[in-house]
Formats: structure tokens, sequence, C-alpha cells
């Protein structure tokens, strides 16, 4: 997993899809999905730190602009 894309097709595979039509929203949004698919055992502890360290790129990105 290394994109943003890649986070929407995990999501996706799971029945979630996030589109608010603000990506900081998007991001925050998958971050907590995420985080409900891990608790749950769900997505293992490798797809989850790299599902989030990708968010955390993408937000730091966001907010250089």
């Amino acid at each position: 997993m290394k994109t943003y894309f890649d986070i929407q097709q995990l999501l996706k595979r799971f029945g979630t899809i996030i589109y608010t039509g603000d990506r900081s929203d998007d991001l925050d949004l998958m971050g907590e999905e995420l985080g409900e698919l891990h608790k749950m055992n769900m997505i293992d502890n490798n797809d989850y730190l790299q599902a989030k360290m990708i968010i955390r790129q993408e937000k730091s990105r966001i907010a250089r602009r």
C-alpha cells in the first residue's frame, strides 16, 4: 500500500466508500474507519500502520498548500 487510492481500495473491500468533497475530511474519516477495522481485527497491523502513515503524509501535504 503506497497511495491514497490504495487506502480507498482497501476500504472498498469492506464496503466503505468515503467522499465528502473535502480531501482533509475524507482523510479524517478514512483514519476513523481504519481504526475501527483494526480494532475488529479485520485488517492486519501492517496494513493499518501503512495506511495511517499515508494519511499522515497526505494531511501534511495538504497543510503545506
